[in-house]
């Protein structure tokens, strides 16, 4: 009796025994309790569940002889960060579970992850991808996928590759969505793109709340966006999208990896309306374990969902590393006891936690989603994929790696192919079913009248497209040419229904400010007032406002320019130290001098001729005192000197062009109320008003060179004006056109910036440009290139032939000379010829007598004879022909009168104290006159 006692108390222990054991015994296998939380009403948490269960039964169907079996124990969150938790301590505390995969969501797992490092069990989750959540804040962390943040990169690199350099960013106001968002704003500041505005979309929004958001955003008018998601919210802001009108031509979309790794399970009508959007997901290598997955699981499960390949993979790292780490029993260490399933003081610590943590760590194989590897606790990113959204379908444009970036193709290696597009991927269809690139650059440029040569818009005759041609647009293609991004652009002229302009520069660069361009392209200048509503790139051109002023008369056309040489004191001082000096020569000379000597009329011509004879040295008569002598010394040098300077002063005036410009200085303008011109439309109008002082009834608008001309040849004393004001590049075009003429460019340079491109405040394309026009204005080939082909060949003065000055003298230049000279000899004439025929025509006695032209021939004789009247005649001859022979005996008596005058000549000459009758009847002092009177008379 006893002992069938003791054989039953002892199959009770074994029947006891084989309860215990078999649990963690299965046919000689040491069972490992897993814990699993999801949300078991998400699309992701149905596909990680299937793929869970698959993962178990394959891993342990190819190794059927590990010693080691992970047994599932599931709860669901339901979507809920307090379920999730609650969850999580019913795993640890009741279940005992080794390790737990899950829970679902970023937010979700936050506590849990507390939970985890509190009890020492690794929490593995494979679609927390938040960046605020890391392994380096909990040891016991493990993150099986790739976090948000390596995407930021390819995201950017997307962007910087289309050249968008503004993009909305949309995104869910949940933990997951808004930890991101720093990682990209930063990324796009790298790159110069920038965020103008921020969609934060909570979770609890009804589609009434979001379309509302929609609308919002769409006034601002912008076209590219960057939707960060759950595949949830981003299904219904698609649909609502689509519905507001911007999923159609001209806007683009661009989805990160929380959407675009979901995109197969959402429904065909939420496919259709992601038409044109484009993607980014971690690439999935192709391998024969994947294909043969995909075969297996087709009618269960969506096979392609990248979290449900990231939790298959994880289920395989937990059964390697349980393995691995020789675990044969689980047992948590309770540090109290408790009868309440979530008691937080009741949890305990995992005896094996540590062990498993290393040993998970530790892990690497080839999964079904590539290449199974930690570090630092989480999954490294290697490639990622760029899709399109054609149809229902994805289509790949194109790959990402960390070392080669963007390419078209990823070979076998992870090796990028490089493409020679610029782009570097292929080419997309855009919403609406575009191919051209969406968010094309809207650059206003100006309708000018005038001056095309900076800007000029023509109009295609077929298509009727604007085509901007100009020094201004060429610098501009030149520039985007070398830009480091594709930028596409449109021009877009600033003009009214009549095709002219519709309005001033400054409206135009307003319209930057009301959103209704992009950019500005043009001659627009710089300056300090227009910053204040937009950005300037670098300028360009050369930068001033100056005057331009019409040229005086060239004063080789006056005729009496041979006054000019000599001021008007000058030729007064000089007029009177000539009569001056023959005065002392005729005072020093008088006593003893007979050529200074006669009547007082003969006195003051020889003083006069005396004096203005030294001129050109022609003076005969010969000094006898001297004191004259050194007078005349002083005096030659002097004239000496007035002659070479004013010789030299006329030939300078005659033979050089002397242009002089009307005005010097804008306050003789402004002091004699002159009109000024300026451009039409410029800004130069204000600054004549603010900064020179101009009322607007003197300022004058012209819009082409042509008005220019006229306005400063009329003057502003017939209905023009007295100068133009305008910047240089202006100015030395209107020169170039007219500069042989009569125009200069004068008074000081006004500082302005020069022309430069114009962009929204703060635009991120302001620096591109401006790093882009140093290296095109440092280019000077390239420069002169753009300069020829906008303003043509540089024509010289040489070049246009008839307007060049040939330096010659003009017979204008002496017209005062010969007037002068012409008068005197007339009136000379004249008085002559008056004076001859009063004393020699025929007495009227005698008229009736003779016929006309016998009156005339007997005139002309009395002409060829020597006028008797004439004393100095007489004298002369008396000296040169001494009265000796028979001529002299018989002459006439006109004869004796002249010798009858000259002997009492010189007699007087001789002195007062001799006898007048002496010297007449004295052969010697008839003479010695005669003799002297030779020296000066005859050749």
């Amino acid at each position: 009796m006893r002992m069938a006692k003791q054989k039953s108390f002892c199959c009770f222990l074994c029947f006891l025994l084989v309860i215990l054991w078999s649990e963690q015994v299965t046919m000689g296998k040491v069972i490992i309790r897993v814990g699993v939380v999801l949300d078991m009403n998400s699309a992701v948490g149905k596909t990680a569940e299937s793929c869970i269960s698959a993962a178990v039964n394959d891993f342990y169907a190819r190794n059927a002889d590990y010693r080691t079996r992970i047994s599932l124990v599931t709860r669901d969150s339901k979507g809920d960060v307090v379920t999730a938790a609650s969850a999580a301590l019913d795993l640890m505390k009741n279940e005992e579970v080794e390790a737990i995969i899950g829970p679902q969501r970023s937010s979700e797992a936050k506590f849990v992850i507390e939970l985890g490092a509190k009890t020492q069990v690794p929490i593995l989750s494979f679609s927390a991808t938040s960046p605020a959540l890391t392994p380096v804040q909990s040891n016991y962390f493990i993150r099986t996928a790739q976090s948000d943040s390596p995407q930021v990169k390819v995201i950017a690199s997307i962007v910087e590759t289309y050249g968008w350099r503004e993009i909305v960013l949309i995104y869910e106001g949940t933990e997951y969505g808004i930890a991101l968002v720093p990682y990209l704003l930063n990324a796009f500041h790298e790159i110069g793109t920038r965020v103008p505005y921020e969609s934060c979309i909570p979770s609890s929004f009804d589609d009434t709340e979001i379309m509302s958001e929609l609308h919002k955003i769409k006034k601002k008018k912008e076209r590219v966006f960057l939707v960060h998601m759950t595949a949830s919210m981003g299904s219904r802001l698609f649909l609502l999208a689509e519905s507001a009108g911007m999923m159609s031509e001209g806007y683009a979309w661009l989805v990160t990896t929380g959407l675009s790794t979901l995109l197969d399970p959402v429904d065909a009508k939420v496919m259709d309306s992601m038409e044109g959007v484009l993607g980014v997901k971690p690439y999935v290598p192709k391998s024969i374990e994947l294909e043969g997955f995909k075969s297996r699981s087709k009618k269960n499960f969506n096979s392609e969902n990248l979290f449900g390949l990231w939790a298959y993979d994880t289920v395989w790292a937990i059964a390697m590393a349980v393995e691995r780490a020789g675990i044969v029993h689980s047992r948590f260490l309770k540090q109290n006891a408790s009868n309440r399933s979530v008691d937080l003081a009741a949890l305990g610590i995992s005896e094996m936690g540590p062990r498993l943590l290393k040993s998970i760590l530790n892990t690497t194989f080839d999964g079904l989603s590539g290449k199974f590897q930690l570090v630092k606790g989480e999954m490294e990113p290697s490639a990622f994929e760029i899709f399109n959204v054609v149809g229902r379908s994805e289509r790949v444009i194109g790959y990402w790696t960390q070392k080669g970036g963007l390419s078209q193709s990823l070979d076998s290696s992870s090796k990028i192919s490089h493409s020679n597009s610029k782009t570097k991927l292929k080419q997309p269809i855009w919403p609406g079913g575009a191919i051209q690139q969406p968010k094309k650059l809207r650059i206003g440029v100006p309708v000018r009248s005038g001056f095309r040569e900076f800007m000029e818009v023509k109009w295609h005759q077929q298509s009727n497209e604007p085509i901007v041609l100009g020094f201004s647009a060429e610098v501009f293609l030149a520039v985007h040419d070398i830009l480091p991004f594709p930028l596409p652009y449109e021009f877009i002229p600033f003009m009214n229904d009549s095709r002219e302009s519709a309005g001033t520069y400054d409206d135009l660069l307003r319209q930057i400010k009301h959103q209704k361009f992009d950019a500005v392209v043009g001659d627009t200048t710089i300056v300090a007032y227009r910053s204040s509503y937009v950005d300037f790139t670098l300028p360009y051109s050369e930068s001033g406002v100056t005057m331009v002023v019409l040229m005086k008369r060239d004063e080789r056309d006056n005729m009496w320019i041979f006054l000019k040489p000599l001021s008007p004191k000058l030729w007064l001082v000089t007029g009177v130290a000539f009569f001056v000096t023959g005065l002392a020569v005729w005072v020093l000379e008088h006593r003893t001098n007979t050529e200074f000597r006669g009547t007082p009329e003969q006195q003051l011509g020889t003083v006069m001729w005396f004096s203005f004879s030294t001129l050109v040295f022609a003076h005969r008569e010969r000094p006898e005192n001297n004191l004259t002598k050194f007078v005349l010394i002083i005096w030659i040098f002097v004239v000496l000197i007035i002659s070479q300077s004013y010789t030299a002063s006329l030939a300078s005036m005659l033979t050089v062009q002397r242009m002089h410009p009307a005005f010097v200085d804008v306050t003789e303008i402004q002091r004699n109320n002159y009109s000024v011109g300026h451009q039409k439309d410029s800004f130069v109008k204000d600054f004549l008003k603010k900064e020179l002082d101009f009322n607007d009834t003197m300022l004058r608008e012209y819009s082409t060179p042509e008005e220019f001309h006229d306005a400063l040849s009329s003057g502003p004393h017939k209905g023009g004006v007295a100068a133009i004001f305008d910047e240089i590049p202006y100015v030395r075009r209107f020169l170039d056109k007219y500069r042989c003429s009569k125009f200069q460019m004068v008074g000081p340079t006004y500082q302005t910036d020069g022309f430069g491109f114009a962009f929204p405040l703060n635009s991120p394309l302001v620096s591109h440009f401006s790093r882009a026009i140093l290296n095109v204005t440092e280019d000077h080939d390239k420069m002169e290139v753009i300069k020829r082909k906008s303003f043509g060949r540089e024509i010289t003065c040489e070049d246009r032939g008839p307007e060049t000055s040939s330096g010659g003298l003009r017979l204008s230049s002496f017209a005062g000379l010969f007037l002068i000279s012409g008068v005197a000899s007339i009136s000379s004439l004249l008085i002559y010829i008056i004076r001859f025929l009063r004393s020699n025509y025929p007495a009227s006695n005698t008229m009736n007598e003779q016929s006309m032209w016998l009156r005339i021939l007997e005139v002309a004789k009395r002409f060829d004879q020597k006028d008797p009247s004439v004393h100095h005649l007489r004298r002369t001859e008396s000296r040169v022909h001494p009265v000796t022979g028979p001529e002299s005996i018989g002459a006439s008596p006109e004869t004796g009168n002249v010798h009858e005058m000259t002997s009492n000549e010189g007699a007087e000459d001789v002195g007062e104290n001799q006898n007048h009758d002496n010297l007449t009847s004295g052969n010697s002092g008839t003479n010695f006159i005669a003799s002297n009177a030779c020296r000066y008379c005859c050749p």
